[in-house]
C-alpha cells in the first residue's frame, strides 16, 4: 500500500513537471514570430523601409517601425530624428494626442537638438488642424466658428517657437499662421456676441464686442464687433455711448469692412443657425 502511494506521488510530480517545461517552452517560442519579425534588420533597413510606408501614406506601418527601431537602436546617431519621424507619422495619421506626446517627449530628451524647432512647429500645426475633419476639407466652411481652444493652443505653440528661436526657418510660416487663427478668433467672439444680441442678453453683447475691439485690434473682426456694441447700445437706450461707437466706425471704416466676412450660406452656416447662433 505505501509502494503504491509513492508511485502515485512519483508519477504526479513527474506529470507537473513536465506540464511545466511545455509551459516554459511555450512561453519563450510562442512569440518567437514577432521577434524574430526584424531580427535581422539593420538600423538603415528600418528606416528606409518606414520612409516607403509614410511616402506610400501608411502612417500606422510607418509608426510601428519607426518605434521598433527607437527600441532596437535607442542610442544611435539617428536616434533623435527617429523620435521626430513618430511625431510626424503620428501627426499624419491623425492622432494629435500622440504626436504631441512624442513632440513633448523630443524636446524634454533632447533640448538641445537642432530639429527642437520643428518640435515646437510640429506641435503648432497639429494644434492648427485638429478638428478639421473629412468634410471640412472639401466643403466651403467657417473656421471662425469653431470651438477656438484648439486655435489658442496653436496660437501659443507657434508664439513659443517665435520666442526661443526667432530665426528658425518655421518661424515665417508661424507668423502667417498666427494671422489666421488671430483673425478666427477675434471673428469666433463677434458670433457669440451676435448670439447674445439675438438672445437679448445686451449687456453681454456689447461686452463681447467690446473684447474684441481692444483685444484684437487690426483684424478684420473689428468692424463688425462695433456694429454690434452700436446696435446693444441702442437696445439699451445708452445713446451717448451708441453715437461713440457709431463715430468711431465712421472714421475708421467709411466704406463698411474692408474684409467682407464669409456669409455664403455655407455648410457651417447652416449648422450655426440650427443650434440658433447667429451667422
Amino acid at each position: 500500500m505505501r509502494l503504491n502511494l509513492i508511485k502515485f506521488l512519483f508519477i504526479c510530480s513527474l506529470t507537473l513537471l513536465l506540464q511545466g517545461c511545455e509551459t516554459l517552452s511555450s512561453l519563450t517560442s510562442g512569440d518567437s514570430d514577432t521577434v524574430d519579425e526584424y531580427v535581422d534588420w539593420t538600423s538603415q533597413k528600418f528606416r528606409t523601409e518606414a520612409k516607403a510606408a509614410v511616402d506610400a501614406g501608411n502612417y500606422e506601418k510607418a509608426i510601428k517601425l519607426y518605434e521598433a527601431l527607437e527600441s532596437r537602436y535607442p542610442f544611435g546617431e539617428s536616434s533623435a530624428q527617429t523620435q521626430l519621424d513618430v511625431a510626424y507619422a503620428y501627426y499624419k495619421n491623425g492622432d494629435p494626442e500622440g504626436a504631441i506626446a512624442a513632440a513633448d517627449r523630443f524636446i524634454k530628451i533632447n533640448p538641445r537638438n537642432p530639429g527642437v524647432d520643428y518640435a515646437y512647429y510640429l506641435k503648432g500645426l497639429v494644434n492648427y488642424n485638429r478638428g478639421i475633419g473629412f468634410l471640412d476639407r472639401f466643403l466651403p466652411t467657417d473656421t471662425s466658428q469653431r470651438d477656438p481652444g484648439n486655435a489658442r493652443d496653436a496660437y501659443d505653440n507657434f508664439a513659443e517657437l517665435i520666442r526661443r528661436y526667432p530665426g528658425s526657418k518655421y518661424v515665417a510660416d508661424a507668423r502667417l499662421r498666427m494671422i489666421a487663427l488671430k483673425n478666427n478668433m477675434a471673428m469666433y467672439e463677434v458670433h457669440v456676441a451676435r448670439y447674445y444680441m439675438k438672445r437679448k442678453a445686451y449687456i453681454a453683447a456689447a461686452n463681447r464686442a467690446s473684447y474684441v475691439v481692444e483685444k484684437y485690434q487690426r483684424t478684420p473682426a473689428v468692424p463688425y464687433a462695433l456694429q454690434v456694441m452700436q446696435e446693444a447700445y441702442t437696445q439699451l437706450d445708452m445713446k451717448d455711448l451708441a453715437n461713440d461707437v457709431t463715430r468711431v466706425y465712421e472714421q475708421n471704416y467709411p466704406d463698411g469692412p474692408p474684409v467682407p466676412e464669409q456669409k455664403n450660406s455655407t455648410f457651417s452656416h447652416q449648422v450655426w443657425d440650427f443650434i440658433g447662433l447667429e451667422k
